[in-house]
């Protein structure tokens, strides 16, 4: 059995973070000591390693809680799984088409820039007035916000 300092450094996750996991319920409950600390076993180990590589993998809690539901049960069928993970990839390819066009606008106003003073900036004039930007660039497609 671990103790929740000995579980964060096996997983290389925060004290906190692993707490948190607890609360919304994505780690299961710990046994507890006798003198009332938390005690891990393997099992909280193996799913604090699934829930982080998912986190790194970019799966937002709530697909991570029906990954995760899914995982418990071993003989049902996997297409509900891929779905969600195909929706996660539709999602990237999304967000990454807007990345590539948020770059090409930058790039384009950084080449309108002939140089000299901030009043005839063509960055800050852009940046000013969004009529003169040629690709429209949610926040919401940029950051990844579903």
């Amino acid at each position: 059995m671990l103790s929740i300092g000995e579980l964060s450094r096996a997983t290389d996750c925060k004290v906190e973070t692993i707490r948190y996991y607890e609360k919304i319920g994505l780690m299961p409950e710990p046994a507890r000591s006798a003198g009332n600390q938390r005690r891990y076993g393997e099992r909280h180990r193996d799913r604090l390693h699934f829930i982080r590589h998912s986190r790194q993998l970019g799966f937002r809690i709530e697909a991570i809680r029906e990954l995760l539901a899914l995982s418990d049960q071993e003989h049902r069928d996997c297409a509900a799984v891929d779905a969600l993970a195909r929706r996660h990839r539709d999602a990237v390819d999304d967000r990454i088409g807007a990345l590539c066009a948020l770059r090409d606008e930058l790039d384009r106003m950084i080449k309108g820039c002939a140089g000299g003073d901030v009043a005839h900036c063509g960055v800050i004039e852009v940046l000013g007035d969004h009529r003169l930007c040629r690709n429209d660039h949610p926040l919401e497609a940029v950051a990844g916000k579903q």
